[in-house]
């Protein structure tokens, strides 16, 4: 078992200066939680912690580092409690520790490759300091060591989700002695037979392939050195997983596997690679098509080097890779490429930049003097702009910074979505409005009174949410639009003397529907009750289909029912070009003749006309907007109301009603206060007939001695 002097000797090897103490008193708190408990191998639990830290020492991690390497199990498995590792152990060390404890949380549940890039991704998103991952990894590797002493059914979940999970993460990393230590290991749970196979073959050949190895690298030394090539050779076996993909990309038995050896050339410059090939080439004769030329094209994760197989010495076959000393520093240094990478896909400027902090991170265990400097550096949001969150069933669904609990039950079907009325996280409830976080555990409620709100559109983020929200809205208006379109029409019709029976079944207008591209009568009202086409548009289209409806003489009961139902001569507004239909003033800001208006399509009740700055129309469903104008009209009232502060004075309010009475302005109501500053604030309700009049009358108030503002108000 790994003692603690193992672990701090190892750490001064590489860092003399190391402040050990921390690690110290971290074992012995480790050693206190932890006392009494047996893993089940039989050993004290204290040794999973020690060997996980003697791992992360092998990566010449620092101090803190190693320290929650003793302390990852503490939260999860004893009393301990985050606030007492951040008080004992400081902040670092403790939000190490919890990174730790939330990845060990994450149960996958299904081998899918889209689900494990997913969990791959969130354990990235929620490791803010990268040494949580190195901490993982330490603490899955010595799992997998003692794996044989779980359950059958338990080993093989365990080595599938390593397989799947970790054994990526570290070859992303650029940690391979650990990947490829990872993937032996579940090879030997997930296919015990083949790996036994394979276990045989290499001990079958070893000592044969232990000679020829040496033999390889003197043939390959002596003949680089005579062409003035300075080559550092080194040989080994290939990994029994490595040798495994080769059998089931190839289709091979075990047996029929004989390139088991592999040598990498290492030489000092571009030039020299190629030289280097050519003369491996002229000694032993190439396997055809197993040669890659990763210099001129590398690899998306920015990895250089020439890979061919030949037949070696006794006609063995032998994988040769050959790079510059700074190629091997890339590949060993781990360059881990950005999640999103595709093969042949470009990279981004934000993932060449994490290409070179995680190059820089790994390089620095070279050159460690202070781990301390490298603080800053060993932390960085990987995934600013996605988040990763599980359904109850375990699945894990990524979404774009931001998203809401709307948006997450959008994701899950459209009608649970349409029918959220609450959500929980981890089993508490939130707001539908709260944002998702890394790591969610995310539940959605669901009712059947429950309905899409327009005020979602505010904050969800997806775009199947914001669709969805505006389809189930523009449907739930259709059909106030189409009796408000329909009453429109009918009434433009009716003033053009033209007839349509059974509107929304006659051929005349479903043709006129189909020119404006809709599929039936019904869409083409609905949008003339949006606001979005106009009766006289249609009304234009429809005259050449409509035979005209001939004037019948009118008697004298016909007069004076066409006097009780004609509409008032233009009374005042035009809403697309007709007259007269539905509308009503509104008393917010009280429009008048002549200034600028806009109609609101309302709810049952017609057309709205406001002020075009009123407030409300500002703040109004552009979408229920309807474009409108003031018509030539028979002189008629319209209130408005003004303000007027004066300085106090006698015969102020005289003068301004001497206005009101030569403008022809008649007031309504009147109220007038006194302020504690001795100014006076006098409320008028007047009637005028049109917008310039009450300018006029605002002019000329404002002339009046002792008077200091006159506004309009607009607001009720």
């Amino acid at each position: 078992m790994i003692r603690l002097n193992d672990i701090t000797s190892q750490v001064l090897s590489y860092h003399p200066k190391a402040d050990i103490e921390l690690i110290e008193k971290a074992y012995v708190y480790s050693a206190k939680v932890h006392q009494g408990q047996i893993r089940l191998s039989g050993e004290p639990y204290l040794s999973h912690p020690l060997e996980a830290a003697y791992i992360l020492t092998q990566l010449k991690m620092d101090v803190i580092c190693i320290a929650a390497g003793l302390l990852h199990d503490v939260v999860e498995d004893t009393h301990a409690d985050l606030d007492e590792i951040t008080e004992l152990f400081g902040e670092e060390t403790a939000n190490i520790v919890d990174g730790v404890t939330k990845i060990s949380k994450i149960h996958f549940k299904s081998s899918k490759q889209r689900q494990a890039e997913n969990v791959r991704k969130m354990i990235l998103a929620m490791s803010t300091d990268i040494r949580v991952i190195l901490v993982k990894l330490a603490d899955r590797l010595h799992n997998m060591r003692t794996l044989g002493f779980q359950a059958a059914e338990k080993q093989r979940r365990i080595a599938t989700e390593t397989l799947d999970i970790y054994a990526p993460l570290a070859g992303r990393m650029g940690i391979n002695w650990i990947k490829s230590s990872l993937e032996d290991l579940c090879l030997f749970y997930l296919e015990p037979e083949i790996y036994a196979s394979i276990k045989d073959l290499t001990a079958l050949r070893q000592g044969e392939m232990g000679g020829l190895l040496k033999e390889v690298q003197e043939i390959l030394t002596d003949e680089l050195a005579k062409a003035n090539i300075a080559a550092t050779i080194k040989g080994r076996q290939k990994h029994f997983y490595s040798i495994y993909k080769k059998m089931v990309a190839q289709d091979l038995e075990v047996g029929q596997v004989y390139d088991i050896l592999a040598f990498r050339v290492i030489v000092n410059t571009i030039k020299e690679c190629y030289e280097a090939l050519g003369h491996i080439h002229s000694m032993w004769k190439p396997v055809s098509k197993r040669f890659k030329d990763y210099i001129s094209v590398p690899k998306a994760n920015m990895y250089q080097s020439l890979h061919t197989t030949v037949f070696g010495p006794a006609n063995e076959r032998m994988e040769v890779q050959i790079r510059t000393w700074d190629m091997n520093r890339v590949a060993e240094s781990g360059i881990a490429a950005h999640w999103k990478y595709k093969e042949g896909k470009a990279a981004r400027k934000t993932d060449e930049k994490q290409f070179a902090w995680l190059k820089e991170l790994l390089d620095w265990q070279k050159n460690l003097l202070d781990p301390q400097e490298f603080l800053d550096t060993v932390k960085m949001d990987l995934f600013p702009d996605e988040v990763y969150v599980f359904t109850p069933t375990g699945e894990v669904k990524s979404f774009p910074k931001g998203a809401t609990m709307i948006d997450f039950a959008y994701s899950i079907h459209s009608e649970v979505g349409e029918k959220c009325s609450g959500a929980k996280v981890d089993g508490r409830m939130v707001p539908l409005r709260a944002p998702l976080k890394n790591g969610n555990i995310v539940e959605v409620i669901t009712s059947p009174k429950q309905h899409p709100s327009k005020d979602w559109l505010n904050f969800v983020k997806t775009s199947k949410a914001k669709t969805k929200i505006r389809q189930w809205v523009k449907t739930q208006g259709k059909d106030e639009s189409i009796s408000l379109g329909r009453s429109i029409l009918e009434k433009a019709l009716q003033q053009e003397r033209l007839t349509v029976p059974n509107l929304f079944k006659s051929e005349q207008i479903l043709a006129v529907a189909k020119e404006f591209s809709f599929q039936s009568g019904e869409d083409l009202v609905a949008e003339i009750g949006f606001g979005k086409i106009s009766a006289t548009q249609v009304v234009g289209r429809l005259r050449p289909k409509l035979a005209e409806k001939e004037e019948s003489p009118l008697g004298l009961v016909g007069k004076v029912v066409s006097r009780l139902t004609r509409p008032k001569g233009d009374a005042g507004i035009k809403v697309n070009g007709m007259s007269d239909m539905l509308l009503h003033f509104a008393n917010c800001c009280q429009p008048l003749p002549g200034e600028k208006v806009l109609g609101f399509i309302t709810r049952g009740t017609g057309v709205t006309i406001h002020n075009e700055n009123c407030r409300h129309i500002k703040e109004a469903d552009p979408d229920r907007l309807v474009a409108v104008s003031w018509e030539p009209t028979e002189k008629n009232s319209y209130p408005a109301r003004l303000r007027v502060i004066t300085v106090e004075g006698k015969g102020i309010l005289a003068d301004i009603s001497a206005i009101f009475s030569l403008k022809d302005a008649n007031i309504i109501q009147a109220e007038v206060k006194t302020t504690v500053d001795n100014k006076g604030i006098a409320l008028f309700t007047i009637e005028v007939e049109d917008y310039a009049q009450l300018q006029d009358i605002i002019r000329s108030i404002k002339k009046v001695r002792h008077v200091l503002m006159v506004e309009r108000l607009q607001d009720a």
